[in-house]
């Protein structure tokens, strides 16, 4: 296997992009392989790495389907859905506690 080049961060030659960068321009990587990496230097760890796709392999993002949209939603729903009160809580629930916040506190109250 080749090794990839390897650019420093903000010198990688045009025609290349991060898979965030796709997005940004309505692309995904349709199934390229890595081309290129860049890597941005830090003092007390290893280097930050970022992966680059050809832009002009990748292909435009697949259109959100009403199949999605709905699957989607019923996803976002049950994270924000809290198992112990049943309530949609407006946000995500933290999967450290498992709960809503409300009930967390509750929790914890009685256990004192």
């Amino acid at each position: 296997m080749a090794t990839l080049p390897v650019y420093r961060w903000r010198l990688a030659p045009d025609g290349y992009a991060t898979r965030r960068q796709l997005r940004a321009l309505g692309l995904r990587p349709g199934g390229q392989q890595v081309t290129a990496e860049v890597q941005r230097p830090r003092k007390r760890r290893g280097p930050l790495i970022a992966y680059l796709y050809r832009v002009d392999l990748a292909l435009p993002v697949r259109p959100m389907t009403p199949g999605r949209r709905a699957a989607l939603e019923a996803a976002m729903a049950a994270r924000r859905t809290c198992p112990n009160c049943r309530t949609d809580v407006g946000y995500c629930l933290p999967r450290s506690l498992g709960m809503c916040v409300l009930c967390s506190d509750l929790d914890t109250e009685s256990a004192a």
